[in-house]
């Protein structure tokens, strides 16, 4: 019997021993966790087997996988684990007061039963408190002892059930589980330890054991969906540290609590539906997650559908599956033309739904209503008309428009034309636009307004895929189109085109060869043709204009090299007189037989030969330009004269078509000679033509090859082609020539500019303004006694060495010249310019044109005569000037005036 205690807020834990099944409740502790609430079962309020039905029935013959079931689903359910929990709130009665729990094996399908009675107790005595309080206690099994000299195994103690902890614990921490004790205790002095995940392994700390008492205990929250099992072992040793007990494994499960909210996969979902659904027709599948035991209620989701918008037709156009998650449709009416989508929220709640204790999360679904073909095209029209001009092809004949509710630029709502009637020739096609879904009516043929006037077609429009079924519309919608045909000017055209005529060749000029006329394909146009020549390559015909017969103007030549495959080609135009004027062209074609016109050549016309008769021979062949019958076989023969000719040389013929030429005299001179040969063809009548064959006799070495220096005339060069070889070189040579003098010219120049002074120095052509003096001296009044005051100027061999400028004097004798009578002077000129001068001297940045210069002084007197009495003939005129000669261009004046003589 299971008491339920009545203990205020807090759970109290009763260990009782099942014995009603020898074999698979063996050693089996039942837990019950009750709490009072108004004397009424909570859900989820667990009865846990602790003992995990003895570690999977490992010690009940082996492994088993059992099947648990209770005679009261409605109110209690088992769980595969052996968790007995409350399915519903009642109030506790005598009817609730006992069930049975069922086991069967799956695989032996063996049975067994346990009885459990539920009973409240409205107070608890001190020591029912006192004993409920006690912590439980595991004790280390006992070990083999040793019995008259044999291992004698003793009674077993009970299996060690696991241990339950709620997840989420508020504390106080640490909290006591359970205490570790062992037999020896009583005799020894042990110490306890725990090891393993959680104690002494990451995550180190959780699980804490009193080394001399042996309480186990925990000592902070345990969270499941993190760890939701540990494995410790619990150790006895003495203070020595030797090990007076084997390690036993407890196991710590972490009990679920909803602590969890579902979360979605996806906070938005999209699904599709085609319009026109059957209730019943899957959409999709939401999904939500629980991070919560899913064997447990905590980890139980149930799905249902909060709110739909749009709600037409119907507020509930779908259901889901609360289980599943699938949303179906459940009612029929969807119309993409009314409404194009739906949007869903959906609810997920744990505790399989319950809206009182389960947590909920929500997400959103968006369906769309696909489109089908429930809407034929139809035409705006019921008769589309169009005009074509005649012979046009790839033109645009009608516009066919339609209306579609479908979905734009879907299959359903794409058109597709066809012609059924009215266009047996297949003339016609139509296309679609892809943009507007218009059919374009298009001339595939040309049509010719004499043959029809008008054509009446039959046309039908429908979709690229067919009607959805149960649609009461035509598939597909009909009209006509008016197609009338307009009347241009055709081009008048040559029958046959080209025309074929055999004729021989050498007719003679005016000769009538035939008439090539054309035809007006425009019988309703009265209309004149005239005939002009297009193409006559050898220029040997002439067409009237008006009649179109092709006379001869010319000898027609086969052997023409206008003239391909015996067949000679003239065009024709002929032209009317229409608006606007059209013109065709034809072309006659004149097959050419031969005639026995053309008489035959020698061919190679130049050859070579020994001085003897051995070792070489010279073969011919013939060149006729006319075909058989009237070209070979040939016959080969030597003139009669001159004598020499036969009596030098002698042909021989090989065959048909070649002979042989070879010298009948022992010896002949090296040189070039003209041999006569007479060629016959074999038309009828033959003709007959002497051809000259130069051939050049050379002397020869043993292996028959000419060694004679003057090869060139015997590979075939002329004497015009030599003089065009000499003459080509004779002009490179004088360009040669003519480009070295111009080089030796242009640097004898260039030597010459070097010997000027700089051009910025010449003053052969320039007008040098020295000064303005005036009238003269004596025609001012100016005191020049200031300046002519020699001894006011300050001696060069006062001043210092090294400061002298490039642009002074050299110090040397000076010419002695009368000196000027001086006159007082204040000499404050002769100061300013002293001063001048020494400024000048002492700065080397200064130009040499901003000092003084001083020239020369000429003293107060001059002996030399005026230079109006010099005479350039009578001074120097002994003097040689010709070397002024060899000084360049710009001393050819002065070599002239002065290098010239006398004259």
């Amino acid at each position: 019997d299971l008491t339920i205690l009545e203990h205020s807020e807090h759970s109290t834990l009763i260990n009782a021993l099942l014995s009603s099944c020898k074999h698979l409740f063996r050693n089996y502790v039942l837990r019950l966790c009750a709490r009072k609430y108004a004397g009424t079962f909570a859900p989820n309020c667990l009865f846990q087997a602790v003992s995990d039905i003895t570690k999977k029935l490992s010690n009940c013959n082996g492994k088993r996988k059992v099947q648990y079931e209770s005679s009261e689903p409605a109110d209690f359910k088992v769980d595969e684990d052996g968790m007995v929990y409350a399915v519903r709130s009642f109030p506790l009665s005598s009817e609730h007061a006992k069930f049975l729990i069922y086991a069967q094996d799956k695989e032996t399908q063996e049975k067994w039963q346990v009885a459990v009675k539920l009973s409240l107790k409205p107070t608890l005595t001190e020591e029912s408190v006192k004993e409920s309080a006690e912590v439980e206690e595991i004790v280390f099994p006992r070990q083999f002892s040793k019995h008259s000299g044999h291992l004698q195994r003793q009674k077993r103690d009970w299996v060690i059930p696991p241990i339950n902890l709620p997840e989420n614990s508020r504390g106080p921490f640490p909290q006591e589980l359970v205490r570790i004790r062992s037999d020896r205790d009583k005799n020894l002095s042990l110490r306890y330890s725990v090891t393993g995940p959680g104690a002494d392994q990451p995550p180190t700390g959780i699980f804490i054991i009193n080394p001399i008492s042996g309480q186990l205990s925990v000592t902070k929250p345990l969270d499941r969906e993190q760890i939701a099992r540990f494995h410790l072992r619990a150790h006895a040793v003495d203070i020595n540290g030797n090990q007076v007990e084997n390690p036993i494994d407890i196991v710590i499960n972490v009990i679920d609590m909803n602590d969890n909210r579902p979360e979605f996969l996806h906070q938005v979902w999209n699904g599709t539906v085609p319009e026109g659904s059957k209730p019943g027709t899957y959409v999709m599948t939401v999904t939500a997650i629980d991070a919560d035991d899913p064997n447990a209620l905590n980890g139980m989701l149930r799905y249902r559908i909060v709110s739909q918008a749009p709600s037409t037709p119907s507020p509930n156009m779908f259901t889901i599956n609360n289980e599943t998650g699938d949303i179906i449709t459940v009612a029929a009416g969807l119309d993409r033309e009314k409404v194009q989508q739906y949007t869903l929220i959906i609810q997920a709640t744990d505790m399989e739904g319950n809206p009182t204790y389960g947590l909920s999360n929500t997400a959103t679904a968006i369906i769309t209503v696909t489109d089908v073909n429930d809407n034929p095209p139809e035409f705006t029209a019921m008769t589309f008309y169009g005009e074509v001009p005649e012979n046009r092809v790839d033109i645009i004949v009608a516009n066919l428009t339609v209306t579609d509710k479908d979905q734009p630029h879907t299959p359903a709502w794409n058109a597709v034309y066809r012609i059924s009637g009215g266009d047996p020739t297949g003339r016609f096609a139509i296309q679609t636009d892809p943009n507007s879904n218009d059919g374009l009516v298009t001339v595939v043929k040309p049509i010719d307004f004499e043959t029809n006037r008008m054509f009446v077609l039959t046309v039908a429009a429908e979709n690229q895929v067919p009607l959805a079924k149960g649609i009461q519309h035509p598939p597909q919608s009909t009209a006509t189109v008016s197609v009338t045909v307009i009347d241009v000017n055709e081009n008048p055209y040559f029958t046959p085109n080209p025309k074929i005529i055999r004729q021989e060749e050498g007719l003679h000029a005016g000769t009538m060869l035939t008439t090539f006329t054309a035809q007006d394909p425009d019988r309703y146009m009265q209309q004149n043709i005239r005939y002009t020549k297009l193409s006559d390559p050898a220029n040997w015909l002439k067409i009237d204009p008006v009649n179109g017969q092709i006379t001869t103007i010319a000898v027609l030549d086969r052997e023409s090299p206008n003239v391909k495959n015996n067949i000679y080609n003239a065009t024709f135009l002929a032209s009317d007189n229409g608006i606007p004027p059209m013109s065709g062209t034809g072309t006659l074609q004149i097959y050419l037989l031969d005639i026995n016109d053309n008489a035959p050549q020698v061919l190679p016309q130049e050859a070579e030969t020994c001085e003897t008769p051995d070792p070489n021979s010279i073969n011919i062949t013939a060149l006729d330009y006319d075909i058989d019958p009237n070209a070979g076989p040939f016959a080969f023969d030597l003139p009669l004269s001159p004598v020499t000719i036969k009596r030098n040389w002698t042909i021989t013929r090989l065959n048909g078509d070649f002979a042989q030429l070879n010298l009948k005299i022992k010896f002949l001179e090296a040189g070039i000679y003209e041999v006569p040969i007479i060629i016959t063809d074999s038309g009828n009548p033959p003709k007959s033509n002497i051809s000259i064959l130069r051939v050049k006799v050379c002397q020869c070495d043993s292996n028959g090859d000419c060694t004679d220096v003057d090869r060139i005339v015997g590979a075939g060069l002329g004497t015009g082609a030599i003089i065009a070889i000499l003459l080509c070189i004779i002009i490179l040579l004088i360009l040669v020539l003519m480009f070295v003098v111009w080089m030796k010219r242009r640097d004898k120049e260039r030597q010459a500019k070097q010997l000027l002074i700089d051009p910025e120095d010449d003053v052969r052509d320039n007008i040098l303004k020295y000064d303005e003096e005036g009238g003269g001296e004596e025609d001012q009044d100016y005191d020049l006694s200031q300046l002519q005051q020699p001894d006011t100027v300050e001696p060069d061999a006062i001043k210092p060495v090294g400061i002298r400028r490039m642009d002074e004097r050299p110090i040397h004798a000076e010419p002695q010249y009368p000196v000027r009578s001086a006159a007082p002077h204040p000499g404050d000129i002769g100061d300013f310019i002293n001063e001048g001068l020494k400024a000048a001297d002492n700065d080397p940045t200064a130009p040499p044109y901003d000092s003084l210069l001083v020239f020369d002084y000429e003293g107060s007197g001059s002996t030399a005569g005026s230079l109006s009495s010099l005479n350039s003939s009578s001074s120097g005129g002994e003097q040689d000037y010709d070397y002024l000669n060899d000084w360049g261009p710009r001393f050819k004046k002065l070599a002239d005036m002065y290098g010239g003589g006398d004259d």
